[in-house]
């Protein structure tokens, strides 16, 4: 399942806020950007969480065999020629079967996604999860990296320079909101980009946790 399908299907809705955000307003006259140019780290909907079935086909409780769920999502973002994001997480996971230990491989995509919708970047990893014999829980973390060119992520200072431009009472425009106009907001949604974290789902998968 592609990133870039479950843009399409409506699943792409984020749970954390993208880095792009309204600026507080100056007393002086001016807007205060709180803006940033690295990207964010957000676990897109639906994909925070993944369940293995015990056989093809099923998708009852009884067949429930593993769940797991993405937590404790952090991000640093370093600058250089590029900014680097860097987010770790950790997935913590439940079976119903613990006769035996067992290793259960779960896939995870990082994908940078610019101005909200628009991929480009993907990577899939792996975390790997030990069962021990009797345990029922186990947990195990992992990293997922992006780079963004530092241009490509900055606003243009004209740009800029309409946000925070001082503006006095009685000036023509005093009560113009910056932020809607439409070249700023298209310029936000160009320079905006997440870092996207989750299960690399197939259909079913996705299937199953939107509709449960």
């Amino acid at each position: 399942m592609t990133l870039s399908r479950i843009a399409m299907t409506g699943m792409l809705a984020l749970a954390l806020a993208g880095c792009s955000q309204r600026g507080e307003i100056d007393p002086t006259g001016g807007v205060v950007a709180v803006r940033s140019a690295c990207p964010v780290a957000a676990i897109p909907a639906q994909t925070g969480d993944i369940t293995l079935f015990s056989a093809p086909g099923r998708t009852d409780a009884a067949a429930i065999d593993v769940v797991a769920n993405i937590t404790d999502l952090r991000s640093t973002c370093s600058e250089g020629e590029q900014f680097y994001s860097e987010a770790t997480f950790t997935v913590n996971a439940r079976r119903s079967d613990a006769s035996t230990a067992r290793q259960v491989t779960l896939p995870y995509f990082a994908a940078v996604v610019r101005g909200g919708n628009a991929v480009v970047a993907k990577r899939i990893g792996q975390v790997v999860l030990d069962f021990p014999a009797g345990q029922y829980r186990a947990s195990a973390t992992a990293k997922a990296g992006s780079y963004v060119d530092k241009a490509a992520a900055t606003l243009p200072a004209d740009i800029q320079r309409k946000i925070t431009q001082k503006r006095k009472a009685g000036d023509e425009d005093a009560a113009i909101d910056p932020f809607a106009q439409p070249d700023v907001r298209a310029a936000l949604q160009r320079t905006s980009f997440e870092l996207l974290v989750g299960f690399n789902l197939t259909q079913d998968q996705l299937r199953y946790n939107a509709t449960r």
